[in-house]
């Protein structure tokens, strides 16, 4: 009898894990249950239709139905998964007919996701409150921008929310941010390193309000004002971007316990607690490289190597997940910024004692048109001299140096390796002397 695997969401880590599975076992029935219209599209991308540079949001889907149909995966859209029966092995679905019905399975699969955040704000209940986490919720925005939206204020300063309001700013909108931390970005960068984006933001016309809490939501039914710090702030557009929490309501009502991250609890192999249930991209628990610390980091860089691992495995073969750097980079306009492993803030926070050097520089040699300003930080843990963390703000060429520094970390290079690497150099391209070089350099002098 043929294998009998069922996935529960079809984005970055469900359609990862349905092709890796399809790819150990020819034979195996594969299905994929969506809620959604679409499958297997870029959630990352919805801010850049929303700015212009993508045309339209249907360029986002990354797996058209042929696509589906040439690996022989059941695709299922617009169908919800209502519950999980783990004893007999069961999901009952509802579908877009409103019809119910009953799958088994042998290996089951969740990459139900996350879902945005909404904190318990006084007047949240009131309509036009909205949020960016699926193509449905971009074409909304959208909506309202081109119905003559003036201004927005959006609520969070973590990436999609940045990313959004760089987009409505070239769309001709006036923009707000309100964040309640005391700095921009605080998951992907230090203070002083943020402080440089921010300062790019607003010198492009963003308004940003640091150590502002929303209070409240001003308005009749629908909202007309936020009321942050004391202070009233009147828009046309409101978008919450407080952050996603993982999506986890099914495996909690199937018993299917959660890890100290909140996210469904994994092992190295992706399989839960329960036999044969998987657990995969924002919805899932895993472990950071560094630390070995439970986190939740909810990349889609993460979602398809956790999704690959899974569906090896539940497709008959072998394959570990290595664990997280949360490796992560942005765009906001003309400005890349990216991060790897631990910031100084977190290490504090593991109680890892860290000495850090950064050190300024240009992307081409200084005489040749055009170089950039780029600044690197690195982060060394002060017994072992390992690099455990690095930030990087330029103009350009920021994602290759971060991926760079991710495998020096992976691979347990010292500041003092680094610091003696072979690079190469050519006026157009680089400097002589490589600024992450120079960085390590600097903290070897500290170390001293």
């Amino acid at each position: 009898m043929a294998r009998r695997i069922v996935i529960i969401g079809a984005n970055a880590s469900g359609v990862e894990a349905a092709s890796s599975a399809r790819k150990k076992d020819r034979t195996a029935e594969i299905t994929l249950i969506n809620q959604e219209k679409y499958a297997g599209y870029s959630r990352c991308g919805l801010p850049f239709v929303i700015g212009g540079q993508i045309p339209n949001f249907k360029d986002l889907v990354v797996y058209p139905p042929a696509y589906f149909q040439m690996l022989k995966l059941n695709l299922r859209l617009e169908t919800k998964a209502t519950s999980i029966n783990t004893t007999e092995k069961t999901v009952t679905i509802q579908t877009k007919e409103d019809q119910t019905e009953v799958i088994a399975y042998d290996n089951l699969i969740l990459a139900t996701g996350a879902e945005a955040f909404m904190p318990p704000i006084k007047g949240r209940e009131k309509q036009g409150i909205l949020s960016l986490r699926s193509m449905e919720d971009g074409e909304r925005i959208d909506a309202v921008v081109r119905a003559g939206a003036k201004s927005a204020v959006i609520m969070g300063a973590g990436l999609i929310g940045l990313e959004l309001g760089v987009g409505l700013i070239e769309r001709g909108l006036s923009v707000t941010v309100v964040e309640m931390l005391p700095q921009i970005l605080p998951q992907l960068l230090d203070a002083d390193m943020a402080k440089l984006v921010q300062q790019h933001l607003e010198e492009k016309g963003m308004k940003i309000l640091l150590n502002r809490t929303v209070e409240e939501f001003l308005g009749d039914d629908k909202v007309s004002g936020v009321k942050a710090g004391g202070e009233a702030i009147e828009a046309d557009l409101f978008i919450s971007a407080f952050g996603v929490r993982a999506n986890t309501k099914l495996a909690v009502e199937a018993g299917i316990p959660l890890g100290e991250s909140k996210g469904i609890k994994t092992n190295a192999r992706m399989e839960t607690d329960v036999k044969d249930v998987y657990a995969v991209g924002d919805c899932a628990e895993t472990f950071n490289y560094i630390t070995h610390r439970a986190v939740c980091p909810q990349l889609g860089t993460v979602a398809v190597r956790q999704g690959k691992v899974a569906g090896i495995n539940a497709g008959g073969d072998y394959s570990l997940f290595s664990g997280v750097l949360a490796s992560a980079v942005t765009k906001v306009f003309d400005l890349e910024a990216g991060s790897t492993g631990l910031t100084e803030t977190a290490a504090q926070r593991y109680r890892i004692e860290v000495v850090s050097g950064a050190i300024s520089s240009k992307t081409k040699a200084d005489y040749y048109p055009n170089a950039k300003p780029i600044k690197v930080k690195l982060i060394v843990e002060k017994e072992s001299q390992r690099v455990i963390g690095a930030q990087i703000i330029g103009g350009e060429e920021v994602t290759q140096r971060i991926n760079c520094l991710s495998f020096a970390i992976q691979q347990g290079m010292t500041v003092r390796e680094l610091a003696k690497a072979d690079t190469a150099y050519a006026p157009p391209l680089c400097e002589t002397w490589e600024p992450m070089v120079l960085a390590a350099e600097l903290i070897l002098m500290k170390l001293r």
